[in-house]
């Protein structure tokens, strides 16, 4: 092996291990386990509280633009439903994850832009309405087969 060839194995074999170590982007999400809750603080840049309310638990995330995001996952850890409220958006691809898609085709104007209107999304298996304005926005989304008994959608709010 020449000296040519040596060098560029090693810096073949550095290169993919910087590849194989650099944490890819978290994705967590509605449907998700509890975990995804801790993986949205982070990403998110939130502290978070939470609360028993019997069937289900409510994860209150804190945001640096004082908004907040509330997770509400079933006894098993599910996330079943999410809302939130605040001066800005927060990142709904996060917070929504495979779902973001289904919010975008559904919103999606028949001219290929977007509109000023409010998403929502109203299926059998999930449900999504936002609203507000510039410095107060607010949104739920839920996956309705995943609500625990007992939960009532006006929890949300």
């Amino acid at each position: 092996m020449t000296l040519r060839s040596a060098a560029v194995c090693a810096v073949s074999l550095i290169a993919g291990g910087a590849l194989l170590t650099t944490p890819l982007p978290a994705r967590a999400a509605l449907g998700h386990a509890y975990v995804s809750v801790e993986i949205d603080r982070a990403a998110l840049g939130a502290t978070v509280t939470s609360v028993s309310a019997g069937a289900y638990t409510i994860h209150t995330l804190a945001l640096a633009n004082h908004g907040v995001v509330k997770e509400f996952t079933r006894a098993d850890g599910t996330v079943f439903a999410v809302a939130w409220q605040g001066p800005g958006r927060p990142d709904l691809r996060q917070l929504l994850g495979e779902h973001f898609d289904t919010v975008q085709a559904d919103n999606a104007a028949r001219v290929g832009r977007r509109t000023g209107r409010p998403l929502s999304v109203n299926r059998t298996d999930l449900v999504v309405t936002t609203g507000g304005h510039s410095g107060a926005f607010w949104g739920v989304a839920l996956i309705p087969q995943l609500q625990p008994a007992g939960f009532s959608v006006s929890s949300l709010r």
